[in-house]
């Protein structure tokens, strides 16, 4: 079976933000926290549902929602970031996440085109 590249990227971001999601509830944050959960978790959920769409309209609407959950779990990391509110380095998960929002776009530009 051909590797889906960015179905790999996001199920290991997701992994990523349960373990960011772990960090910040020990260090009792819990609002900020679980927006990047649903959203962190939500990319690849939307990704795999894409891959079984029905149709090329199908495949598109779900693509374009995984890079709106994309780009809203970078707006989360940003804020986890500069608002210092927990003690946890979210340099790296920034970078995978423009990463993936580079390919969610590409993805969907390519078959809105086609």
């Amino acid at each position: 079976m051909k590797e889906n590249i960015i179905q790999e990227k996001s199920f290991d971001f997701a992994l990523l933000t349960i373990e960011i999601y772990l960090k910040m509830k020990l260090q009792n944050e819990y609002v900020l926290s679980k927006q990047l959960l649903r959203s962190g978790t939500s990319i690849g959920a939307n990704v795999e549902e894409a891959i079984a769409g029905i149709s090329k309209k199908d495949f598109t609407a779900k693509m374009s929602i995984s890079s709106k959950e994309a780009r809203e779990t970078k707006y989360w990391l940003r804020l986890i970031d500069k608002s210092n509110i927990v003690q946890i380095d979210v340099s790296k998960p920034l970078i995978e996440i423009e990463s993936i929002i580079n390919i969610l776009t590409k993805i969907v530009k390519t078959s809105q085109e086609n």
